[in-house]
């Protein structure tokens, strides 16, 4: 090999060791690019109507954060109040559990009953620890850390300078690479940019339809604070398979407390919120869209939230669809199609 690609190999290592370095940083910036390309399109034809394209990204900008701090106001409160309540009663809930692995234990066949013993033990020794101090504790060191609230501001004003004058950002970027690859660049660029609006459009659709649904069964079953969880359940969406999992659990958990039927009312629901969405929303919102194969967006749900934490698990699928993009024009057709 001559010196020139050892060179070259060695400038490379260099930049992916800065690169994994500053993950963090560079998860914030791909995270404002993302937004930045979720909100292009609503700038883009708000200025068909308004010409000044900073009053276009003001008005846009100012309608997610309104929407968001709305959002919050209306979830966070309630979701806080609900957990201290369900750690207040805890002791409670294990107990009606226990009462029922007792009444099992006299009908259920002779070969489960080593299950429901360690099952059991697992019960009293969650009984024995003392919630009320683990969730202050919790709920203490959330409330008093400000890096959430610096990366908040750090990703929205990025995420404001970028949507003024995305043009140049986006020229800076290609001129990082050589000439005879600056074309390629760019056709990757439009089809990131065109994969990611098409998937934000489809799935603000799915969480806005995963919400309502949420909303009308839970105030069917009388669960209390049904637009809270509904809310809840259309965020939680945007994290496919983690997300309506953990949504479930408050109303699940609140309806345990009333009476297990109600629980089991609830999980079903939103079991078959899920079959709606994945059967027959996701198929017809995104038939035209760029989606990866489910078993490789789980993949990378896993990849990203080892790697990055919470923020690679939220934008997994963003970002998986970019690496897409990349892979498709400089890997499968630069380098597989050509042998």
């Amino acid at each position: 090999m001559k010196s020139s690609s050892w060179l070259r190999l060695l400038i490379f290592g260099v930049c992916l060791y800065i690169l994994w370095r500053v993950r963090s940083v560079v998860l914030l910036v791909l995270t404002a690019v993302t937004f930045v390309i979720m909100l292009n399109r609503a700038v883009r034809r708000l200025q068909k109507r308004i010409s000044s394209r900073s009053v276009a990204v003001l008005l846009v900008t100012s309608a997610v954060l309104l929407t968001a701090g709305a959002l919050v106001v209306i979830i966070v409160p309630p979701v806080f109040e609900q957990l201290r309540d369900l750690v207040g009663l805890s002791s409670q809930l294990i107990d009606r559990v226990q009462g029922w692995l007792i009444y099992l234990s006299d009908v259920i066949p002779g070969f489960a009953l080593e299950d429901l013993q360690n099952l059991g033990i697992l019960l009293n020794q969650l009984q024995a620890m003392n919630w009320e101090m683990i969730f202050g504790r919790f709920f203490t060191w959330f409330s008093n850390t400000l890096t959430i609230a610096l990366n908040l501001l750090l990703v929205t004003v990025l995420t404001v300078m970028m949507l003024s004058n995305p043009g140049a950002y986006r020229g800076l970027f290609i001129r990082l690479f050589p000439s005879s690859r600056r074309q390629q660049v760019s056709k990757v660029l439009d089809n990131c940019e065109e994969a990611i609006a098409d998937w934000s459009i489809g799935i603000l659709f799915n969480m806005t339809t995963i919400a309502f649904l949420s909303m009308i069964g839970l105030w069917i079953l009388g669960v209390p604070l049904a637009l809270t969880n509904g809310l809840l359940a259309g965020l939680l969406a945007f994290i496919p398979n983690l997300g309506p999992f953990l949504s479930a659990l408050p109303p699940a958990a609140i309806a345990l407390l009333e009476s297990p039927w109600k629980a089991i009312a609830v999980i079903v629901l939103y079991i078959g919120i899920q079959q709606v969405e994945s059967n027959l929303l996701t198929p017809l919102v995104m038939k035209k869209r760029v989606v990866p194969l489910p078993a490789v967006a789980l993949m990378a749900q896993i990849m990203f939230a080892i790697f990055f934490g919470f923020l690679g698990l939220l934008l997994a699928l963003p970002l998986t669809l970019i690496l897409q993009q990349w892979l498709k024009e400089f890997w499968v057709r630069g380098v597989l199609d050509r042998h």
